[in-house]
């Protein structure tokens, strides 16, 4: 059994009031479109306590800030090469 990198997305209200739902959907095609089922468990989580900087997500245990429609795919791009 293979272990898959943890990417989570902060649910907590001051994220998701910033436009999280958007996110979640950036996410979860970047997934399906770069065939990563397998390697990458994605999920909402609780507030990260960071409501200053959100939206926020976490890869492998990483907390990115300040996350946007317009950045999630080069964040994305630059965490999960080569998985």
């Amino acid at each position: 059994m293979i272990n898959k990198i943890q990417v989570k997305i902060c649910l907590g209200s001051s994220c998701f009031s910033r436009g999280n739902q958007e996110l979640v959907n950036a996410v979860q095609r970047y997934i399906r479109e770069k065939q990563l089922e397998d390697k990458v468990a994605f999920s909402g989580d609780h507030c990260f306590c960071e409501c200053q900087s959100g939206p926020n997500i976490r890869i492998a245990g990483k907390i990115i800030n300040n996350v946007s429609t317009e950045t999630i795919v080069e964040i994305l791009d630059q965490n999960l090469t080569d998985i």
